[in-house]
């Protein structure tokens, strides 16, 4: 199987439960909510998202002819200066799941590396993924039923934090995120008065937004 990937960078992990940790990031091109192109975002399921992964041409970006060329690529990306503890990468997208499968998990994991998605919870994952983050989107069937770690954008139309957690998820971690826009400072608010009357959730802020870094 090939795989088409936007982007490939080394940087911090800047969000949920793993905020601060060094990590390669692997943008997989593509996603089942929107096309990614300003034109359609009316009319997308998620109409908020904020990410381009549309194409191949950023840093590292392209298209791998197998599991080993996507591993390969995603090693190189690892500074060799950068030493101790296990090698991490975030798979992320678009919608990771539409391309990662059980070939690239097994040579990602060959290569040294830790595994960690960031998904929309409409696909059910491959075996063997080391960390899984799910960001519900109003409008989207929900598949994966259990993971590590749930990040909701908030506030979100159509999908409040009472409604997820109605839903049966088995998850360990669960975190609102600021909605990102004109209405941060506002949505922020909202998020950390929500958290501090329903302490099953906690605060996820966008840190490398805040930071300047990819």
């Amino acid at each position: 199987m090939g795989y088409v990937v936007k982007e490939i960078f080394f940087t911090l992990q800047g969000e949920g439960f793993h905020t601060g940790t060094p990590a390669v990031f692997c943008r997989f091109a593509g996603c089942n909510l929107w096309t990614g192109h300003e034109v359609h975002r009316s009319i997308a399921v998620c109409q908020f998202c904020d990410t381009d992964f549309v194409g191949t041409d950023g840093p590292g970006g392209g298209h791998f002819a197998g599991a080993r060329d996507l591993a390969g690529a995603v090693a190189a990306a690892w500074p060799e200066a950068a030493v101790g503890g296990r090698r991490f990468v975030v798979c992320t997208g678009g919608e990771p799941l539409l391309q990662l499968d059980g070939a690239a998990v097994d040579a990602l994991h060959d290569a040294g590396f830790r595994i960690a998605i960031e998904t929309n919870g409409t696909q059910e994952p491959p075996p063997g993924i080391d960390w899984v983050c799910m960001s519900p989107k109003a409008g989207a069937e929900v598949r994966l039923r259990r993971g590590d770690e749930l990040k909701l954008v908030y506030p979100q139309p159509g999908l409040d934090p009472a409604t997820v957690e109605g839903m049966g998820l088995a998850f360990d971690h669960w975190f609102l995120q600021p909605m990102d826009g004109p209405d941060r400072a506002a949505n922020t608010a909202a998020a950390v008065a929500y958290c501090l009357a329903n302490p099953r959730w906690r605060l996820s802020l966008q840190t490398h937004k805040y930071l300047g870094i990819p």
